[in-house]
């Protein structure tokens, strides 16, 4: 999707770059000027020194010599490549000797160093100057041999020490300043050179990492309007890079998919109260009708209204066990967590159903290897323990053999295994065994017994509140249900 650039400047990512290069211009443009002039105070610094080193020379030359020897030492050094400049004037300023020809007006006059940086013309440059512009008049050199402005390429700039020798004479040591210059000069565009190309380079980075990020942006703004208009199965795409989006739009898929196991919860529900529970509210009616239709004694209206009760509870406890399902599943309850002694909840249960066990003839045993703890919440714990214990009861006695049910707890890998066992026929199919935890599911083989079909759904939602899982698997004969627990770790 192709975006103007006033509605790219409107995006946050935009604005942020533009801010970002702002900061990096005003910073670089700094660092120029920074630069520049550390490097010309150090250069002048260096300058400075040299002078001060030449006029140690000469004043010990001065000394041994006096003013002759003082004279040929400086022509001498003012010959050299790359020589300094000297000057040897009379008291009026007069030039007498040295490698200067003229100055700016007012430089001789004051003793010491030169408060700013002075024009000056070499010996042979006016010359040079001629032979380069012969339409000049030669007049302009003559009338100006001890002082001239120099402007532009006409003259060169330069800082001096200058000094008053014992007979009032004026010596002047000065270093031209066009090295430092050039160097400053360099200086100055090389790092002009470097902020242009990282000016470019984060232009570039910008165009095609902000394009990118906003077309990955937009790719999620699409998948997230077409999940508002009710489609849940749509997921945030992830490229695979690792990157703060693919984090974002992993957890966000994580809730969307958790979301649509919710909504499918709710819809089971639904469906399960319009389908399921109908039936006992028709015969529940159809019994209260026909006791009023007939002509009962007294017993026989007490005997249809205690049956109607009954079944009224059969009715509460199974809207109460889809109620604590949905809550469970939604990751919402009232029930605190603690230690949870699981030794301790096998025998609770198994003393429970040892009568039950007993009156159907089935063989109730246990085997504990130790004493496990888990974090979680006790009565949830026994509640799914106890549907599954009697569940096992009532299907082995379809066991050919002599119906036995057995509780075992143990440790496997890092996790604690509570598993229940009975010899009877089993869930032989894997899609059975899968549709066993759904609400309402009652296999065919299992319609002889009573029941609601939720005493597995509610096992299966106690064991997800605690971070754990039920599996049903086949035991050869018989049917092992084993509630798996993540080990608790003591702090």
């Amino acid at each position: 999707m192709a975006l103007s650039m006033p509605a790219i400047m409107r995006t946050t990512a935009a604005r942020l770059s533009a801010l970002y290069l702002l900061l990096f211009a005003i910073c670089a443009v700094l660092l120029v000027f920074y630069m520049t002039s550390l490097s010309a105070r150090m250069l002048t610094g260096q300058t400075q020194d040299t002078i001060n080193d030449e006029v140690l020379g000469l004043a010990r030359a001065y000394q041994r010599g006096g003013l002759p020897l003082l004279v040929r030492v400086v022509e001498q050094r003012s010959r050299q490549p790359g020589a300094n400049l000297y000057l040897i004037a009379d008291t009026n300023g007069q030039i007498l000797t040295g490698n200067v020809q003229s100055l700016e007006p007012g430089v001789l006059e004051a003793e010491g160093w030169t408060t700013e940086p002075f024009s000056y013309r070499r010996f042979g440059e006016a010359e040079l100057e001629r032979q380069r512009n012969p339409v000049a008049d030669p007049n302009d050199t003559q009338s100006g041999q001890n002082e001239v402005q120099v402007e532009g390429e006409k003259g060169h700039n330069a800082i001096a020490l200058v000094l008053r020798l014992p007979n009032q004479m004026i010596m002047l040591v000065g270093r031209d300043l066009g090295e430092p210059e050039r160097f400053r000069a360099v200086i100055r565009r090389a790092l002009m050179l470097a902020l242009g190309m990282m000016g470019l380079g984060g232009l570039l980075i910008w165009f095609f990492v902000g394009r990118a990020a906003l077309k990955r942006i937009d790719s999620v703004s699409e998948a997230s309007r077409r999940i508002m208009g009710g489609d849940l199965s749509g997921r945030l795409p992830v490229t695979g890079a690792g990157d703060e989006f693919d984090r974002l739009s992993e957890n966000l898929n994580s809730m969307l998919a958790r979301i649509a196991t919710l909504n499918e919860g709710l819809k089971q529900v639904s469906d399960n109260i319009a389908h399921d529970l109908k039936t006992p509210l028709t015969r529940l009616r159809n019994r209260a009708e026909a006791t009023l239709s007939g002509k009962y004694k007294a017993a026989d209206y007490r005997q249809a209204l205690e049956g109607t009760i009954a079944e009224s509870d059969q009715l509460i406890k199974t809207f109460n066990a889809i109620l604590m399902i949905s809550r469970l599943e939604a990751g919402y309850s009232s029930e605190s967590t603690s230690r949870v002694d699981l030794a301790a909840s096998v025998r609770d249960v198994v003393e429970l159903y040892e009568p039950v066990a007993e009156e159907a003839g089935v063989t109730l045993e246990t085997s504990v290897q130790d004493a496990f703890a888990v974090e979680g919440n006790r009565e949830l714990i026994g509640q799914a323990l106890s549907n599954i214990v009697d569940n096992a009861i009532k299907y082995s006695t379809d066991s050919t053999a002599k119906p036995s049910v057995r509780v075992a707890l143990d440790r496997v890998g890092r996790e604690i295994r509570l598993s229940v066992t009975d010899n009877g026929h089993g869930i032989p199919d894997d899609a059975d065994r899968a549709r066993a935890t759904e609400r309402f599911v009652r296999l065919e083989k299992s319609r002889s017994q009573p029941g609601s079909g939720l005493g597995l759904s509610l096992a299966k939602a106690i064991m997800t509140f605690h971070n754990g899982r039920l599996d049903l698997l086949p035991a050869d004969p018989g049917l092992s249900v084993v509630m798996s627990f993540p080990e608790r770790e003591d702090r």
